[in-house]
């Protein structure tokens, strides 16, 4: 695992200069249930992840996500191309509200759709992902959920696993920033291996932000 990157960018400032810290902001972007979403929120409200979920933006307006964001009293957004049928207006809008609340970091979460040109661009390694394999191994364009665990145990691998990376335009091929290792048990199934590869998911996820905050803390520390 490579140590993680500060949330934010920033210059350094003089002490009368410098403004008050605030926690780092994230947007969560999912299309489903939001279980990543509530392991992101069930920790900010342990007090575990020193973060602020500023906004969940989902493209399906029935998705879990927004029940579980609502639960949290967190904003959501629906934006998708029935909201926006033209892609230009949608990644404006998409861009647009992640401005408007002031999101440092994207983290997608069980989203099934690519971000537009100008998100990418502003949020450029901003954008986290999870996958739930070891990258680059079983990952790119149609591999996801159910697809990658049936790949894995069809070859017989002894170790799969869950990765963190950094999203490009091209599926799956950002940076990786983290990973864990599950091996296969005997008698795993795609049921059996996919419940206990989404658990170390969602701990990844939340050990790295949490990282990350430090590693954000120990930049804007004064030297």
């Amino acid at each position: 695992m490579t140590s993680a990157a500060p949330l934010t960018p920033g210059t350094a400032a003089t002490s009368a200069e410098r403004p008050a810290r605030r926690r780092p902001r994230l947007a969560i972007v999912g299309s489903g249930a939001g279980s990543t979403a509530a392991a992101i929120l069930a920790a900010v409200r342990a007090g575990d992840l020193p973060v602020d979920v500023g906004v969940v933006v989902g493209n399906n307006s029935g998705a879990g996500v927004f029940e579980v964001a609502r639960a949290h009293g967190v904003p959501t957004a629906h934006l998708s191309r029935v909201t926006h049928p033209d892609p230009d207006a949608l990644d404006a809008a998409f861009l647009a509200t992640l401005s408007e609340h002031g999101a440092d970091l994207v983290v997608l979460a069980g989203y099934m759709r690519r971000l537009g040109p100008r998100v990418l661009a502003a949020y450029t390694g901003r954008v986290l992902n999870t996958h739930p394999a070891l990258l680059p191994a079983y990952g790119g364009h149609g591999m996801y959920g159910d697809r990658v665990h049936a790949a894995v145990l069809a070859d017989g691998v002894a170790t799969t696993g869950a990765s963190v990376h950094l999203v490009t335009a091209d599926y799956d091929e950002g940076p990786v920033v983290a990973q864990v290792s599950v091996p296969i048990e005997p008698g795993d199934d795609v049921d059996s291996l996919r419940d206990r590869v989404q658990a170390a998911e969602k701990q990844l996820l939340v050990d790295h932000l949490r990282e990350a905050c430090s590693a954000t803390d120990r930049e804007r520390s004064p030297s």
